[in-house]
């Protein structure tokens, strides 16, 4: 039977209730006319249900069931931060007999808009905080009334709120703890009542599954929408932890609403959206429910969480940099920057080490030390094992606590002053260096002199690709310190006569300090 295109958008109401006994009909019959192959097996609609059971699994005739589950414990949450115009609503009514005149808010067309807008101030009340008001989502995890929502939602608030769907009643809410690492953040609602909640998912979503995202989109409440996993473990550039990536509609206002799977479960918290425009393309982020499980539950206990700290700056070792220090498979985390007084100092660990387990665990990348770090306990020991002058050194180090403000913690020793490379000197003389790609000359002079800046990059050059440019300034070369051109050349030819195809350069630039690998040429 042959059905033409026209006939496609009136189908279900010809064919439904003259032909078919059961909507999986409808299934069969447009499959075939559309040169479709029907299952092998019988595909049912299972009594009672809105889903139906296929051969790869349970898939909705309907998600209304799953809303009708999830959405009365998904809330709107309202935040204020008023600058401190709380205080002085306090104070609104002033003292006894003491004057209390505002300025009226009138629109530009008003008459007497220009009379009162050029009176002195002395003559209006103090200007008052501006007061910011924002709006997000979340979802209740307790009967109680604990609520998952985003850190961002609610940081700097001054007055949160929460209201339901099916309930125009605001409660008050106050908050338990953030944790702005993972952008997760618990408050509870301030009432004796019992409300209806959702469970965070025990099972680990599949690319493909379907994902339902429910929340409080430009404050217009209770929306639901529905797409897939579009993918798992994303780097969205926000810390070492991974995010589910999902295509149902997300935009302003969802942030720390629920994602849920067809069991209703929350396997997500939507935290970000990649849009240019600022409206939803089908590409949005969620904290994933193992992360957030985690999180939620040092939150309840301790208000923050504490996670193992380390105390070292790291970067990836790809395929150049092993070459460069001798590892055979490009994996780990190379130490660029070491904290003064921290837990890798005082163990030992130095700039150039390359980390390569973890109590056992082999390191993938920076993030993976990262996560593995992180989900230790502060000052508990550790196996650190790393890589360094072409053999693997074990060393135990007792972690301390992650610092609020890990930046303000590495720069101990960062105090020198931005160099450009420039130099004066009439006896500085540049050296061609063709087999990195760069011509150098002396940093700089004076006591606090160090390093070799670089003064050319061949824009063709993999160092050219790697970053470099002028004005950086090169450190070390191969592990040795160096404070002329010679010295770098010296490095050059140590990595050549170990038979690397490149050479690892420690490079400052501004205030960051980094190590980059770069291959050498061969000559001529």
């Amino acid at each position: 039977m042959r059905i033409p295109h026209r006939l496609s958008t009136t189908l279900s109401s010809k064919f439904t209730s003259k032909f078919a006994p059961a909507p999986i009909a409808m299934a069969a019959i447009a499959a075939v006319g559309f040169g479709l192959a029907v299952p092998a097996h019988p595909v049912r609609a299972e009594s009672g249900a809105q889903t139906i059971q296929t051969p790869f699994g349970r898939a909705p005739l309907s998600f209304a069931d799953i809303v009708d589950k999830v959405k009365p414990a998904v809330v709107s949450v309202s935040v204020i931060n008023d600058g401190g115009a709380s205080k002085l609503a306090l104070n609104e009514k002033g003292k006894k007999g003491e004057k209390n005149f505002t300025l009226p808010d009138l629109p530009p067309d008003h008459p007497l808009h220009d009379f009162f807008k050029n009176l002195p101030k002395e003559f209006g009340q103090e200007e008052r905080p501006k007061i910011v008001q924002g709006q997000g989502s979340g979802f209740v995890i307790t009967p109680d009334g604990y609520v998952v929502t985003n850190n961002h939602v609610i940081d700097g608030a001054t007055k949160i709120q929460v209201s339901f769907d099916n309930d125009e009643t605001k409660y008050d809410a106050k908050l338990v703890g953030t944790d702005p690492r993972t952008d997760i953040a618990l408050i509870k609602i301030e009432s004796k009542k019992t409300f209806p909640t959702v469970k965070l998912s025990d099972k680990a979503p599949r690319v493909g599954d379907w994902a339902l995202a429910v929340g409080n989109p430009f404050g217009l409440g209770g929306t639901v929408t529905a797409g897939i996993v579009s993918a798992l473990a994303r780097d969205i550039g926000s810390g070492p932890y991974d995010y589910l990536q999902i295509d149902a509609a997300v935009n302003r206002g969802n942030s720390g609403g629920p994602t849920v799977n067809i069991d209703g479960d929350v396997i997500g918290v939507n935290t970000a959206i990649f849009s240019p425009s600022g409206g939803n393309v089908g590409i949005a982020f969620a904290v994933p429910a193992k992360t957030v499980k985690e999180v939620v539950q040092q939150l309840k206990a301790d208000g923050s969480v504490s996670r193992g700290w380390l105390g070292v700056k790291i970067q990836n070792v790809d395929e150049d940099t092993a070459a460069s220090i001798g590892l055979s498979e490009a994996h780990g985390a190379l130490v660029s920057e070491v904290t003064p007084n921290g837990p890798a100092a005082k163990s030992g660990i130095k700039t150039q080490d390359a980390i390569v387990q973890v109590n056992g665990e082999k390191i993938a990348d920076s993030r993976d030390l990262a996560r593995k770090i992180a989900e230790l306990a502060p000052n508990s020991n550790v196996d650190v094992k790393v890589w360094r002058n072409n053999a693997e050194q074990s060393i135990k180090v007792k972690l301390g606590l992650f610092p609020k403000n890990a930046e303000a913690a590495m720069n101990g020793d960062n105090n020198d002053q931005d160099n450009n490379g420039d130099n004066n000197d009439d006896d500085s003389k540049s050296v061609d260096l063709s087999q990195l790609g760069i011509t150098l000359m002396p940093a700089r002079t004076g006591k606090d002199a160090e390093g070799v800046a670089i003064a050319e990059v061949d824009p063709t050059s993999d160092a050219a690709e790697k970053g470099l440019k002028p004005g950086d300034v090169i450190l070390e070369v191969s592990g040795q310190i160096v404070s002329s051109p010679d010295d770098v050349i010296s490095g050059i030819k140590k990595a050549q006569d170990l038979k690397r195809t490149a050479v690892l350069l420690h490079v400052k630039s501004a205030d960051q300090k980094r190590f980059v690998a770069v291959q050498l040429t061969k000559k001529g």
